[in-house]
């Protein structure tokens, strides 16, 4: 036996330390790059920043639909058989981007106000939680 055998991802690990190249720049060329570098990340955080204030685009079941939005199940299978609202399927339950939801209220196919939208967007999250709890006690 051959107690020094090297693993392949060690041989891989060496090959690439030893193949390493070293660069070497100006020292104001480095404080350009560097400035551009915290210039795209204060931009990065900007948009964050402006997603975050913006309602969040998770994806909400028919059972939180209808109960937030005060709608029947039978309403929301009509919106699907009509096509007027996009859903995905799995595994033979509908889910919903909120902001399908927002634009259903914006074109007045569901006649709620901006009101039930964040009631909605507000009690997603403690829904989830709630779910997830009960699942976790079984």
């Amino acid at each position: 036996m051959d107690f020094f055998r090297v693993p392949t991802f060690a041989k891989n690990l060496i090959c690439k330390i030893i193949n390493m190249e070293v660069i070497t720049i100006e020292s104001q060329v480095f404080k350009d790059l560097t400035a551009k570098i915290n210039t795209i990340a204060q931009f990065v955080a900007a948009l964050q920043s402006k997603v975050d204030d913006e309602p969040a685009d998770g994806w909400v079941d028919s059972y939180e639909v209808c109960t937030f939005l005060k709608i029947s199940n039978k309403t929301l299978q009509r919106l699907r058989a009509a096509n007027a609202v996009a859903y995905s399927r799995i595994r033979g339950k509908n889910f919903y981007k909120i902001s399908e939801i927002q634009r259903l209220l914006t074109a007045n196919i569901i006649r709620r106000s901006d009101e039930h939208l964040q009631y909605l967007i507000k009690n997603h999250q403690l829904h989830v939680e709630q779910r997830r709890n009960i699942k976790t006690d079984k």
